[in-house]
């Protein structure tokens, strides 16, 4: 929930010509959508039907498209130079890159093995196939005082803070670091990923250097 009420505030104070239609028009459809699923686990994400589900899934895509399409009008915007003043710009693409590692966290969270619910409620031999292999999954046979965190030794689980991370890596490094996708969506949203923010990154350095000039 803090996560994606952070991503529709940032979107919320991007620059009007980076959004997609009336200000608070996605926020507000957004925030509609989190509110059922608020209700369906209040505290803690332990129930699961079909239409939260639908839903869940739904609110990180709504975020996430919402997202490329601020790049795609901020990469417009820095091309063909309609601010004088970039500074607002490259904050709005700051911005942009903050939602992007929020979003694709989410959506790895929302996607790996099931989703969080099913990680958490169902047996581990009863999973579906991984999206993702974290380390704790194969350090089992290493020291004693990192096999005690392995999955086996432990049942760990991924959190979402294991997600986000795999998100930053991803959005900083252009590349996986130590956890590696292993279905073909996961593999398709971190090329994604790394591709909006490589180019948020040269746009902004290639303008920062166009008005340092």
């Amino acid at each position: 929930m803090l996560a994606t009420l952070v991503a529709i505030l940032l979107y919320l104070v991007l620059p009007e010509q980076l959004l997609l239609g009336p200000r608070f028009v996605l926020p507000g459809l957004e925030v509609l959508l989190l509110i059922p699923l608020i209700a369906v686990n209040p505290r803690r994400m332990t129930r699961q039907n079909r239409l939260s589900r639908t839903l869940s899934l739904t609110l990180v895509g709504l975020i996430g498209v919402s997202n490329l399409v601020a790049l795609g009008l901020l990469v417009h915007a820095l091309v063909t130079k309609q601010a004088d003043d970039g500074g607002p710009l490259l904050l709005a693409a700051l911005q942009v890159w903050a939602t992007g590692i929020i979003v694709f966290g989410l959506a790895f969270w929302e996607l790996d093995r099931g989703g969080p619910v099913v990680r958490t409620q169902v047996e581990r031999s009863a999973l579906p196939l991984a999206d993702f292999r974290f380390s704790q999954d194969e350090n089992d046979d290493a020291v004693e005082e990192v096999a005690d965190g392995a999955s086996r030794s432990s049942d760990w689980v991924p959190t979402l803070m294991d997600y986000l991370y795999v998100s930053v890596t991803n959005s900083t490094a252009f590349s996986p670091t130590d956890t590696m996708p292993l279905s073909t969506r996961a593999k398709a949203l971190m090329a994604i990923e790394s591709i909006a923010a490589l180019m948020t990154s040269l746009l902004v350095i290639a303008h920062a250097v166009g008005v340092l000039d």
